[in-house]
């Protein structure tokens, strides 16, 4: 192995992936295991993650969790610690957006749109940080997005959440860095996931999102391989507290 694939190695890392069961981040989780990361995906959907770990090479387990509850980490940083030990690399991808306008956010709509997006990355990171400062090693990569720093229509909730998910990076690095846990986000553009389905739908709305980058397309999901290994492995060990827009250029403009 050369020095430059060392700088990027992942494998044998353990790595606890959120919202491995569809999207970027089942993109990502099956990225790493094919790059010899022993992965753990994390979703509600127990058929979905069955279903990727069935189509994955490597060494992976998944586990059917509901993330809405910040009370229940504890519980989940030890499940993800049983199939191949504690993690090394967290990376907090499970996301929820309710598209609700400002006039008709609810209570529920409110504290679930915070709970998935902000509560659990915090909580679950809290819960796993401990085995990481006892290797003196880890890494933790938070979702960030394009409403982190842009206000989009029936966007609020969603946009809180994430707007605190970029604080929050810069936080967690402050107070983890020093042990050997570099904390940073990845804000993706607009891919075609699940979530940003609607989007996609209407030619005309993704062919003028893809105008707004500099790039002058949107993203595919290969895109966010290179980022993700640098976030990930020893090329990033002065890199903390960073939000990395993966986004064409978008919020260049």
């Amino acid at each position: 192995m050369n020095t430059s694939d060392q700088l990027f190695d992942v494998s044998g890392k353990v790595v606890c992936i959120t919202g491995a069961s569809s999207g970027i981040c089942r993109h990502t989780a099956t990225m790493l295991a094919n790059r010899g990361a022993k992965v753990v995906g994390v979703a509600r959907r127990a058929d979905q993650l069955e279903a990727w770990e069935n189509e994955t090479d490597g060494q992976t387990a998944s586990l059917a969790f509901d993330l809405s509850d910040k009370c229940r980490m504890g519980e989940l940083a030890q499940l993800v610690s049983k199939p191949f030990g504690a993690p090394d690399i967290l990376i907090n991808g499970a996301g929820i957006n309710t598209r609700t306008s400002a006039d008709e956010v609810t209570e529920e709509i409110w504290d679930l749109t915070q709970s998935v997006n902000l509560a659990a990355p915090f909580f679950l990171s809290q819960k796993l940080v401990p085995a990481m400062k006892a290797k003196g090693w880890g890494r933790i990569i938070n979702f960030a997005s394009l409403q982190s720093f842009r206000a989009f229509p029936n966007g609020i909730s969603y946009g809180s959440a994430k707007g605190a998910v970029a604080q929050m990076t810069r936080a967690m690095s402050e107070a983890w860095s020093k042990d050997g846990i570099n904390t940073n986000a990845i804000g993706p553009g607009f891919f075609k996931t699940e979530l940003t389905a609607k989007v996609f739908d209407d030619p005309e709305r993704a062919n003028r999102n893809a105008e707004q980058t500099c790039i002058g397309r949107n993203g595919e999901m290969a895109d966010l391989d290179g980022p993700v290994l640098f976030l990930s492995s020893d090329a990033s060990a002065y890199i903390t507290g960073q939000i990395l827009m993966v986004d064409g250029g978008f919020t260049a403009k």
